[in-house]
């Protein structure tokens, strides 16, 4: 069997996913304002390990739908707080990009509210709160309908020159 041919066969068992967001967001292309950063979490839209989707709504915010593939996966049947966290410093860290302060992660505070299963689309809200000289301060939080996964804090430092 050739590999193209395993290839098509494992692509025809991926599940499809469902990333739509809201009315009143704004489909965001992320890559095209931070480049191949991006790579970790949202690179393989297709893939097993992330899939992910951004947007803006009126205010500028950053908000995101994602799915927790197989290849995320921790604790049975739920995904990896690590998983959990790369997902919380990609979409923090481009909330601060989007809102025009190109930065780095200075330091990234996840807390974990409930174990969040595998293969389940989630929302993730974030927002800038301050600005302070270099420092930029973004909260974000994932969750699903009433269920709160995990909520962010990141001190993000301006990248100086950009």
């Amino acid at each position: 069997m050739s590999t193209a041919t395993t290839e098509k066969q494992i692509s025809s068992l991926r599940p499809t996913v469902a990333l739509e967001g809201e009315a009143d967001w704004e489909p965001f292309d992320a890559p095209s304002l931070v480049g191949e950063s991006l790579r970790f979490v949202s690179g393989d839209p297709e893939g097993d390990r992330f899939r992910v989707r951004y947007y803006r709504d009126e205010n500028k915010h950053l908000h995101a739908k994602l799915w927790f593939g197989p290849e995320t996966g921790g604790p049975p049947g739920h995904a990896h707080g690590g998983a959990v966290a790369a997902v919380m410093d990609e979409a923090l860290g481009l909330a601060a990009w989007a809102a025009g302060y190109p930065i780095v992660v200075g330091n990234l505070n996840v807390n974990f509210r409930n174990m969040l299963p595998l293969e389940k689309v989630v929302t993730l809200e974030s927002e800038v709160i301050s600005v302070e000289g270099r420092k930029i301060m973004v909260h974000g939080r994932l969750f699903h309908g009433d269920t709160l996964y995990a909520e962010g804090k990141c001190l993000c430092i301006t990248i100086p020159g950009r």
